[in-house]
């Protein structure tokens, strides 16, 4: 497990971090309903050439949680540029995943921010996206967050498997389902599909143009999320390379080829 024993409060949240490894800095920025634990098996294979910064979103694993709290995609991009203050980086390399590629994307074309690579896998980038599971919770949010616990964990876990192609092991349900659990984190969980908005994409989409540094856009080639056609248009769009599929893989990578992510990487820091 990552440890993340810092606390910086951003706009009022609450945001946990940690960091591992030594180098110059690599940013890891995880997705939708997950935490910084996805990179556990990832981002220690960096440590010796890289100092790794990794967070929980706002809202999300060890983050605060509450209620009224805007955990938008409109506020993920912000907290990403005040911990690149916080942290005293400029130009990191980043990996991100899912709505952490949603919030990378943001923080470069509408924040400034600017990196030295991009790895960005199976995002949410391109219009449309929300499975039809989302579109039913943001209409019904309240009877999701005040049902029993036992229907609860139930129905999570069995939305984190949709997320990968293999059965994902007791591990990783127990620790992606963690901070969903409980008087706090169960509302927290249909929170934040509550705000998922596709107007946070809607407003960055026609920005999208080649990035001022190298883009690796990877993608499940089984992902039954965001589909692998959304990964060739997203790479034309940011990239001077065709995205790589990865065989056997669904939306979550982390889970079911780690190797393919840390070989990109690796790849992509040989070349910087």
């Amino acid at each position: 497990m990552l440890e993340l024993p810092n606390t910086t409060i951003i706009e009022g949240n609450a945001v946990r971090w940690g960091r591992i490894g030594s180098g110059p800095p690599l940013v890891a920025i995880h997705g939708t309903p997950f935490s910084s634990q996805v990179w556990r098996r990832i981002v220690p294979q960096f440590a010796d050439r890289r100092t790794i910064h990794y967070f929980d979103l706002v809202g999300y694993g060890l983050s605060e949680m509450r209620a009224g709290q805007d955990v938008s995609l409109a506020v993920q991009n912000r907290v990403l540029a005040a911990l690149f203050a916080e942290w005293g980086i400029g130009r990191p390399d980043v990996l991100a995943h899912d709505f952490g590629g949603a919030t990378a994307l943001r923080a470069y074309y509408l924040n400034g921010l600017r990196y030295a690579s991009l790895t960005i896998f199976d995002a949410v980038a391109l219009a449309p996206w929300g499975s039809p599971f989302v579109r039913h919770v943001r209409l019904h949010e309240a009877a999701f967050s005040g049902m029993p616990e036992y229907m609860h964990r139930a129905l999570l876990r069995a939305y984190l498997q949709t997320a990968a192609q293999d059965p994902l092991s007791e591990e990783a349900l127990e620790i992606y389902s963690a901070p969903w659990l409980g008087p706090v984190g169960q509302p927290a969980f249909y929170r934040q599909i509550a705000q998922m908005d596709q107007r946070y994409t809607d407003e960055v989409e026609g920005r999208y143009a080649r990035m001022d540094c190298p883009v690796t856009v990877l993608w499940g080639r089984n992902d039954d999320w965001i589909p692998f056609e959304k990964g060739e248009a997203l790479a034309a769009l940011i990239s001077d390379r065709d995205v790589i599929p990865v065989p056997g893989a669904g939306h979550l990578v982390q889970e079911d080829r780690p190797e393919a992510i840390v070989a990109a990487v690796l790849k992509q820091l040989d070349q910087s």
